[in-house]
């Protein structure tokens, strides 16, 4: 599951730095940079609670 939350933000952030490179998709890729943020916050968070 840590794997697979990592995988999720690095593909978000890397679509936002496309995104905010090209401007083509405005707000949209900023709310996946939030999201990617936040999954990688609730990892940090829940693994500290499993060890």
């Amino acid at each position: 599951m840590r794997s697979l939350l990592y995988l999720i933000a690095v593909i978000m952030v890397i679509g936002w730095l496309i995104g905010f490179i090209g401007y083509s998709l405005g707000g949209l890729i900023h709310i996946l940079l939030v999201i990617a943020v936040i999954s990688i916050l609730i990892d940090v968070i829940g693994g500290r609670r499993r060890v």
